[in-house]
């Protein structure tokens, strides 16, 4: 790295840190602890219902391209990804096994935030003149806010992040690294192919997407839960004691051993809700894009199924990894990433060989659903920014990012798309706060239909 470059790296370090920093965080946790409360822990009181809704059917009638169920995959399918694997071990590398408790702190008032922002989605949709359905914080800033200025801010980091960060680079580099590690393939022939996949489903749009989202996302997730469970399950006499460690460890000082350097409470809270976030997205404002596409009559429901998707995420996928990491007691020792990931699978599993296999599928398959997500919000920035005429100019230019992925340095572009996906969050954040009533009011409007007096609920 010469010494422009150096200087330039310096810089992005700087602003992603300003960025990332203790602010933005405030203001995520604080708008999601905000709709908890205003909303009565809503999240918990409401979540088997929330899952009911997952599997029940809307009227024949309903607005929308996708079914609910469908729409929500797109969401998990761009949120679960390689933050569900290396973005653990980073936090729990980072902030000692304090880190897990706090990604559940994230997820828990995320789930209410995740809410509100899928609610004012389906409320403020409209249709493209392909009658598509369209929405997303572009559209509730611009209609339910009135700021079209801070609309189309939203969608230009929306674009940025889909064609330089999370949709494209991290996610071509993880596939075509663990296809070169466990099955031979060397990387100029997995961008290939990956390339073609990826046409093949994105050229399609929002049905294609969704439908693949649909098959791949519950089965990945099924078998990754299942491989952890495995772990959990033959070492289950350290499971209490690791529960225990991660509890206490969320606000005491966890002291240095092995190559874990130490870590303070602080270290704990900022590293468990930085990488949460990161992980979940809520409030970060891309779910919304694809909550937006769902079959349903009510905001508030979708708004109701949108939320399980940081219960799936968080409190299920990243605390099967965390417990992991922490019962092997890898994060005591100089790997890190996905390497201290598959290294805790080899322990945990006491096979050199089905460990790592398991996590390289996991990250495959992870990074390729995040990469078909992603191609599907940056379009929807597009056609509010450009309008469809320019979805298929940015799908060849989505594409050829994917084919030379592989072969970039991502030190630089990781920060960019770091400091391009934290901008993202703040006019949407902005967005929540100010149109707060309108979320508390279709809340109550809605449960003051399909409960009674009692408490007793007499609608669907």
């Amino acid at each position: 790295m010469n010494q422009t470059q150096s200087v330039f790296h310096s810089f992005l370090v700087t602003v992603d840190n300003l960025v990332w920093g203790p602010p933005l965080l405030i203001l995520l946790v604080g708008t999601g602890v905000y709709f908890t409360l205003r909303l009565g822990f809503l999240q918990i009181r409401y979540l088997p219902r929330a899952m009911r809704y997952l599997f029940k059917p809307e009227s024949s009638s309903a607005g929308g391209d996708v079914s609910s169920f469908a729409a929500l995959c797109t969401a998990l399918s761009a949120t679960i990804g390689t933050g569900n694997i290396v973005g653990v071990a980073t936090a729990v590398k980072l902030g000692g096994p304090g880190a897990l408790f706090w990604m559940w702190m994230a997820a828990l008032f995320g789930m209410a935030t995740k809410y509100a922002e899928c609610l004012l989605a389906v409320k403020y949709r409209e249709k493209d003149n392909k009658g598509q359905m369209v929405g997303g914080p572009m559209y509730y800033l611009e209609k339910g806010l009135g700021q079209r200025w801070l609309a189309r801010l939203f969608a230009i980091f929306a674009v940025g992040v889909a064609l330089l960060g999370i949709g494209t680079f991290p996610q071509v580099n993880a596939i075509t690294d663990a296809a070169h590690l466990s099955l031979g393939v060397s990387h100029p022939v997995s961008a290939t192919i990956l390339t073609i996949l990826v046409a093949a489903v994105t050229l399609g749009g929002i049905r294609s997407i969704s439908a693949v989202a649909s098959k791949i996302v519950p089965a990945m997730a099924i078998l990754y839960v299942a491989a952890c469970l495995y772990v959990l399950g033959l070492n289950i006499g350290q499971l209490p004691d690791a529960v225990k460690l991660v509890v206490e460890s969320a606000f005491t000082q966890t002291a240095a051993a092995g190559g874990f350097t130490g870590a303070t409470i602080m270290m704990a809270i900022q590293a468990g809700i930085a990488r949460g976030v990161f992980s979940n997205e809520s409030g970060l404002g891309s779910a919304p894009i694809a909550a937006a596409a769902a079959k349903t009559d009510s905001c508030v429901r979708q708004g109701l199924i949108s939320m399980t998707g940081t219960f799936f995420d968080t409190i299920i996928i990243c605390t099967m990894t965390g417990l992991t990491l922490v019962l092997t007691g890898v994060w005591q020792g100089d790997a890190s990433g996905a390497a201290m990931t598959t290294e805790a699978f080899a322990i945990g599993m006491n096979d050199a060989n089905l460990g790592p296999v398991l996590v390289s599928v996991g990250l495959m398959f992870f990074a390729f659903t995040t990469i078909i997500g992603w191609n599907y919000y940056g379009e929807r920035a597009v056609v509010y920014l450009f309008g469809t005429q320019a979805v298929m100019a940015y799908k060849v230019v989505f594409l050829f990012l994917i084919a030379i992925g592989t072969f970039l340095h991502l030190d630089m572009i990781w920060l960019l798309a770091d400091i391009v996906n934290g901008l993202m969050a703040v006019p949407n954040l902005i967005g929540l706060v100010a149109l707060r009533h309108v979320v508390i009011a279709e809340t109550q409007a809605y449960f003051g239909k399909v409960m009674s007096p009692s408490g007793q609920e007499v609608s669907a």
